[in-house]
């Protein structure tokens, strides 16, 4: 009678597998917190944009990707009280009363996820809800604790740009 052999399989040992599952898992937690990756804008909250001549209110230093000139909308397009993310160009404009818009880096300071909406008075992250001030970016609620940096604009008429 023979013996049946004493050596496993040949295989990708343990410590190979679990390794690549943590691999794995670290990939989606990391994935989850770097935003969605849709470029689209979010416009929320506002019953419509002032029409009126606007100035130019938002200075600073930057943030974000957004290519100085580049055109960004229009100031009907952003609803007093609230504002609009633009995501392709990282950057969210707002206009916290008539006339007065402001902008700033629509990348979150606490890990570095998407801004996506406009609600009620505040930027919100939904990575971990963050909300930031429509009027200087401050932190309204955390876990971030530093405030959107603000990205220059120039209002000429009804057409917001980057500055």
């Amino acid at each position: 009678m023979t013996s049946a052999s004493l050596n496993p399989a040949s295989g990708p040992a343990r410590r190979t597998v679990v390794a690549a599952a943590g691999a794995a898992g670290l990939a989606v937690a990391l994935t989850a917190c770097g935003g969605s990756g849709d470029d689209s804008s979010d416009t929320q909250n506002g019953t419509g944009g002032s029409t009126g001549e606007a100035s130019a209110s938002s200075g600073g230093t930057g943030g974000g990707d957004a290519a100085a000139g580049a055109a960004l909308t229009t100031t009907s397009d952003i609803p007093e009280g609230g504002g609009k993310v633009f995501g392709d160009k990282k950057v969210v404009v707002t206009q916290p009363t008539a006339g007065d818009f402001k902008a700033f880096s629509a990348v979150c300071t606490h890990q570095g996820c998407a801004v996506k909406s406009v609600q009620e008075g505040v930027i919100h992250c939904p990575c971990h809800n963050s909300n930031f001030s429509i009027t200087d970016g401050s932190v309204k609620s955390g876990p971030a604790t530093k405030a959107l940096p603000s990205v220059p604009i120039k209002v000429s008429g009804d057409s917001i740009t980057l500055a």
